[in-house]
């Protein structure tokens, strides 16, 4: 097997091009086999095995710096660069990421996980190498649902202003998540025909070396021909090479032999060039070239039935059912945050706007204030991208646009990129806006029936999968209820479902904090007495938290014994929710010690 001779990009270099072809199935074989037990990202990580061996076969990593976007395609890359046996442990907790991370291998050249930055920290790469006196190469990865980034573009122009030696590969397999969409996807698929001109000129290029004492007329000749080739496909690379980027494809991103040739040409260049590779998405996998939408994301041996996203799905199509003002928007998310069945029903009232939640965010606001009520289901983590446009466009305008926070709390085994403990702190801080949690699926599907006329921005906050249902009374703005009833003394205040399951069988009285804005500051009131304990749990940040916003309500006032309960003011990479939770003390066990630890010292006092 090839797979156990390559222990590091020096291994793979020893092989040739037909062994390099022989170790790519291996590799494939290998991915799938893991991801179908620890889940992760399976499509576009068997797209970019092939390009990936090409790299490393060209390039010297560590001192050379490869950066992949998004960094849910770097599965190859970790096998060749040292990670092989750990590769088993991938996404399970103590064990390796699902994407680049600097502090895991020095072969990781920066940590990554959201999407459109590769652009930026390479040309950053770049730049600190020529400040410093360095020689070696920086290589940018970034797959065409990326380019709907704006951030993308930002970056492309600045590269092609500077000047600076680096090359970009362009990962072209027509898909992000959610099937491409927009004018950037159309113009690549104009691009990808290009490879038919190219064909046809090495043919024609062919044919006339091989005629003795080409003269200058025949060379002209040749020079129209070329040019009447190009007229008959009008294709054009001018996006890039108006950067100031010289382009290069499309290139058969699966051929490794070509994509080898090409990379060695350019690493001799001293301009910025883009490399363009035509890929499949699932590459060697039947099921997964069929579908990549679907093996995007797999979820591995211990899926879950039930989703919060499948009650979005649900209640949304509902809800556009009964008023033709209902729109949904997705940022190339559509199956992951439900709207499939939404797109489906009502395609003409769900935008996937590509991977851009700037725009979504400010779209929604130009909805609304046109008479729309539109719903933005989108990442807790991708979500914070659109900070700027929560704030000047939505909740300064007052504009009721509704948030659908996916994969709110800790994730898992996504990582510390796409952990959603920040939305609490950054959405409540913001004048005009209100937050939800649901406790159960029937909750989300009442709120958000609820939201339908209320006028003002909303967040509505959740975690990925949901197990059980609770009693649902009506949604009452601002009004909290009881979950559990308990002691009178002892009172948990407990956000969203994962919060009430650690909560309920404490003995002490449980409450479900449907409203995180605006609290309920009569039943604070009520239980602000002195020898009661009263403890906040959530889960999310505790710096600008849930539980910050009860102590400054309480402030000098405060007569109860308040302890609050939630992550610590550090980056979570723990990639089990248990383990997370766990190691904030967000725990029934440390609710137990908490209770009986205040009612010995309430004895103590008596």
């Amino acid at each position: 097997m090839y797979l156990e001779r390559v222990n590091s990009p020096a291994d793979l270099k020893k092989l040739d091009m037909r062994e390099l072809e022989l170790y790519a199935g291996e590799v494939r074989e290998y991915i799938i086999k893991v991801v179908s037990k620890n889940g992760g990202h399976l499509s576009s990580n068997l797209g970019a095995v092939d390009f990936t061996i090409a790299l490393h076969y060209v390039f010297d990593c560590p001192e050379d710096k490869i950066v992949f976007d998004v960094g849910h395609q770097s599965y190859a890359h970790k096998i060749i660069t040292g990670r092989r046996d750990a590769f088993e442990t991938l996404r399970t907790p103590d064990g390796l990421t699902g994407f680049e991370n600097m502090r895991e291998s020095e072969c990781d050249a920066f940590s990554t996980g959201h999407s459109s930055t590769s652009l930026s920290v390479g040309l950053g790469l770049a730049r600190a190498r020529d400040l410093t006196g360095g020689h070696y190469n920086v290589v940018s990865v970034i797959g065409d649902g990326a380019l709907t980034g704006g951030m993308a573009y930002e970056a492309l122009n600045d590269i092609g202003a500077s000047g600076t030696r680096m090359i970009i590969i362009l990962n072209d397999n027509n898909m992000s998540i959610s099937k491409n969409v927009g004018a950037i996807s159309a113009y690549l698929g104009r691009l990808r025909l290009s490879r038919r001109y190219k064909a046809l000129k090495t043919t024609f290029k062919t044919g006339i070396d091989g005629v003795p004492l080409v003269g200058p007329s025949l060379v002209k000749v040749v020079e129209r021909a070329k040019s009447f080739v190009k007229k008959q496909l009008p294709i054009t690379n001018k996006l890039f090479e108006q950067f100031g980027i010289k382009y290069y494809g499309a290139f058969d991103g699966h051929n490794i032999r070509e994509v080898v040739r090409m990379l060695m040409q350019l690493k001799t260049r001293n301009h910025p060039a883009i490399l363009h590779l035509v890929t499949n998405k699932g590459s060697g996998l039947y099921e997964a070239e069929k579908d990549p939408e679907k093996y995007h994301g797999v979820e591995g041996a211990h899926r879950a039935a039930h989703k919060y996203s499948d009650v979005v799905g649900c209640t949304l199509t509902e809800l556009a059912g009964n008023d033709k003002k209902v729109v949904a928007v997705s940022a190339a998310m559509l199956p992951g945050t439900g709207l499939t069945a939404m797109k489906e029903a009502f395609p003409d009232r769900c935008f996937d706007v590509g991977i851009a939640e700037q725009h979504a965010a400010a779209l929604c606001a130009g909805m609304a204030a046109g008479g729309a009520k539109p719903y933005f289901a989108v990442y807790s983590t991708f979500l914070q991208r659109a900070y700027d446009q929560l704030v000047h466009d939505v909740c300064l305008n007052k504009l009721p646009v509704r948030f659908l926070v996916d994969r709110a709390g800790a994730v898992g085994a996504d990582g510390a990129t796409h952990q959603g403990l920040f939305d609490i702190p950054y959405l409540s801080s913001l004048p005009n806006m209100t937050v939800v949690t649901p406790s159960c699926g029937e909750e989300l599907a009442a709120m958000m029936r609820w939201s339908l006329s209320f006028d003002g921005p909303l967040s509505i906050r959740y975690p990925k999968e949901y197990v059980t249902d609770r009693p649902v009374p009506p949604v009452e703005y601002g009004k909290w209820t009881v979950a559990e009833e308990g002691r009178r003394d002892v009172y948990i205040l407990a956000p969203g479902s994962r919060m009430l399951d650690l909560s309920c069988g404490s003995g002490a009285t449980v409450v479900n904090v449907r409203f995180i804005k605006p609290l309920d500051t009569a039943f604070l009131d009520e239980i602000n007495r002195e020898g009661n304990l009263v403890i906040t749990v959530e889960d999310g940040m505790l710096r600008g938290g849930f539980g910050e916003s009860v102590l400054a309500y309480y402030g000098e006032n405060k007569r109860c014994e308040l302890i609050r309960l939630g992550f610590a003011d550090k980056f979570c990479g723990n990639l089990s929710v248990e383990g997370a939770l766990a190691e904030n003390g967000l725990t029934s066990e440390n609710l137990e010690k908490i209770i009986a630890a205040h009612d010995k010292n309430s004895k103590i006092l008596e």
